[in-house]
């Protein structure tokens, strides 16, 4: 199944809800989302059952990922039983954590059927992580639960690194130096103009390209092929062999045109785009009783007429109004 650009659909995100207990600034910041922001009520949220339907028809049409998101998806009660039901499906299945609750529930999440996991850390300092997160939760809290995951039997570990100027940038080489010699893979990601709350500026990007340059000066790098086509990361391996990092460069080059991605929010909306200013609604008829088959026609036709490519526009049009990150799931 192709959208309009010849893009097929094998990517399935699936954010299991919108709250997180981070107030990063590039997506969350406090002054926007305070004690009287309206989060996703619970009627609204679809259950585990829905979720797992909707997946399930998603595997016909291509999907062979799946990645759970938020928000933070461990404030979400019971996760492990979505991923007993996910993990049933022919498909990869992986999830995008803060880490802050992971060293409690690594071991029940892998033991549920998760094969990989994707933790968020933006420095390894603990002043610059608190400023990042804006959180009474230490860095600590996130080193332990990443090392719990190891030891629970996730290996490579994916850590993503929003580089900021001014913000955490001078902590690049720091993180590469804590990784080395280790499994995990540290991916630097440019910060970007998701949703409308955290006021981006193109100053405020470290190109891909300088990152490189900065790592390959003390450690040099040579590149590595891809993992599969439309893999959004550019891999690079450490020369003398110690590890792998990655850089996802969404603004200064993008990568609309191999974009295999679709997003299912946790109150049932189907996103098309990371910076979409809507989606279009599952949950009605998922709840007044559409069928397999009528559910999967939805999916097909918004996926198939799909257009989007903000990325590759982002210099030459007025950005619109965009759905939050914490809301679309990452």
């Amino acid at each position: 199944m192709l959208d309009a650009l010849n893009r097929p659909l094998h990517d399935l995100r699936i954010s299991v809800t919108d709250r997180c207990n981070f107030r990063c600034r590039y997506c969350m910041p406090r002054e926007k989302f305070g004690a009287n922001f309206e989060f996703v009520t619970r009627e609204k949220l679809l259950s585990f059952e829905e979720i797992h339907r909707i997946a399930r028809l998603t595997v016909p049409l291509g999907v062979k990922k799946l990645r759970i998101t938020g928000g933070e998806p461990l404030l979400r009660a019971q996760l492990t039983s979505l991923i007993r039901q996910l993990s049933s499906l022919p498909v990869d299945l992986a999830m995008t954590t803060n880490g802050a609750l992971l060293a409690d529930r690594a071991s029940e999440l892998r033991e549920a059927g998760l094969t990989r996991l994707t933790v968020s850390l933006d420095s390894v300092d603990p002043d610059v992580f608190a400023k990042v997160t804006d959180t009474q939760l230490e860095l600590a809290c996130v080193l332990d639960g990443i090392a719990a995951a190891s030891a629970a039997g996730f290996k490579a570990i994916k850590l993503n690194c929003v580089v900021q100027k001014g913000i955490n940038d001078a902590g690049i080489l720091a993180i590469c130096r804590r990784f080395r010699g280790t499994p995990h893979i540290v991916r630097f990601i440019e910060y970007m103009d998701v949703g409308n709350s955290n006021d981006w500026r193109r100053d405020q990007v470290v190109p891909a390209q300088q990152i490189l340059e900065m790592i390959d000066a003390e450690f040099p790098l040579r590149p590595a092929p891809e993992n599969y086509p439309g893999e959004v990361a550019q891999r690079y391996h450490y020369a003398d062999g110690s590890g792998e990092i990655g850089v996802i460069a969404s603004v200064t080059q993008p990568f609309c045109g191999s974009c295999s991605r679709a997003r299912l929010t946790s109150e049932g909306s189907l996103v098309t785009c990371l910076f979409a200013s809507g989606g279009h609604d599952l949950r009605a008829p998922l709840r007044s009783g559409a069928s397999d088959e009528e559910l999967s026609a939805l999916i097909s036709a918004h996926w198939t007429k799909r257009t989007d490519r903000y990325s590759e526009l982002r210099r030459n049009t007025k950005a619109p109004r965009r759905l939050e990150m914490s809301y679309v799931g990452g």
